[in-house]
């Protein structure tokens, strides 16, 4: 495998993440439904397919941990980008801590802080998976091995998870009123780490490679729904089995070899078409997506927020408008903040520049 077929930019893990951004906001805004229409075979179809929205941030976040990690070890800069995920991933806990704000009185309450809702679950993953992938990029075969291993066991013990009480129940189940725990959400971004893995060392080849051995794994595991049912005691099927796992991840898998393979297909040298870009801007701004639709969705701004106005009374019709008023609105958010972030890195970039030839010159790195 020539190197720049292992350096180039996977970009259908950005158009997994941008899809999982569209679903995000379509199920968050059933909230502005009926009751009635909420207890729908429609509402419950749309509910299975955004079961699969999590495990593709997990994965996604995983996958380009370990991807960019296992690059940068091959290229002797794996300190840099360690630094840079770690920064990455304490940005999101921080945007996880303010949203939870937004809905909770955290000063007067506290202990809405421990309240694990997706991006602390993402940010959380992000930290154990973390120091393994740095230990292990230089050796990005012994790194994939682990991280399935691992990604199995989590899944294994997730039914088990469910019995555990005291402090570690507020990050292990649902118990405390965690929305998303570890378990079994864990083990989603250990499998993304294994097939992120596997496309740092081989391209693209690899990883499909990749995505076709846990796609037959996936299958087998969703096959073998009633062994793993009562291999374990009571417990949530539909949330912490295996084989409830399996089926998720299968899914996702799926979606995300198609995805590769349209990329193969779509030449890199062609200009982007709307929709792709449309795309990708929500696949590489999720995290500012996921604010600004929480914000705007729930949040009291001078009063409005969408389910202030129109929560519980929208039919069919007014809320297929209104969340595509909201995905509008949140897409421009993202637009609009882009240039905002470069003007910092760039006043960053330059302070850091200007710092040797002033006061701050003993402290500038040795060259």
């Amino acid at each position: 495998m020539s190197p720049a077929s292992t350096h180039e930019r996977v970009r259908a893990i950005d158009w997994l993440r941008g899809i999982a951004v569209l679903f995000m906001i379509q199920c968050h805004a059933l909230v502005l439904l009926r009751p009635e229409l909420r207890q729908s075979e429609t509402t419950k179809f749309l509910l299975k397919i955004d079961g699969l929205v999590a495990p593709a941030f997990l994965f996604s976040a995983g996958f380009a941990l370990a991807l960019l990690l296992v690059r940068s070890a091959a290229s002797g800069k794996r300190g840099e980008r360690l630094g840079r995920n770690l920064r990455r991933t304490l940005q999101v806990l921080g945007v996880a801590t303010l949203v939870n704000w937004m809905w909770f009185p955290l000063f007067r309450e506290p202990k809405w802080l421990a309240r694990l809702d997706i991006l602390h679950c993402v940010g959380l993953s992000l930290l154990i998976v973390l120091p393994f992938a740095a230990a292990l990029a230089s050796r990005p075969r012994v790194l994939r091995g682990v991280a399935l291993a691992l990604a199995l066991v989590t899944f294994f013990l997730s039914p088990l998870g469910e019995a555990v009480n005291g402090p570690w129940a507020y990050v292990l189940n649902k118990s405390t009123g965690a929305v998303f725990p570890l378990l079994p959400w864990l083990g989603f971004t250990w499998l993304g780490a294994y097939a992120g893995a596997v496309a740092g060392e081989q391209g693209r080849a690899g990883l499909v490679r990749a995505l076709l051995f846990l796609i037959g794994l996936g299958v087998a595991g969703s096959l073998a729904a009633e062994p793993l049912r009562n291999l374990y005691p009571e417990h949530r099927f539909f949330v912490t089995n295996p084989s409830n796992a399996a089926d998720r991840w299968l899914c996702v898998c799926i979606v995300l070899l198609a995805l590769v393979g349209l990329e193969w297909r779509t030449a890199s040298s062609s200009t982007p078409s709307r929709v792709r870009r449309f795309v990708e801007t929500f696949g590489t701004a999720s995290m500012s997506a996921y604010f600004f639709h929480e914000a705007l969705l729930y949040f009291h701004i001078f009063g409005f927020s969408f389910e202030k106005v129109w929560g519980n009374r929208s039919s069919w019709g007014q809320y297929a408008l209104l969340a595509l008023v909201l995905i509008g609105l949140t897409y421009g958010l993202c637009v609009a903040l882009d240039p905002v972030q470069n003007a910092v890195r760039r006043g960053s970039r330059f302070l850091v520049e200007l710092l040797p030839g002033s006061f701050g010159g003993k402290f500038a790195r040795p060259r």
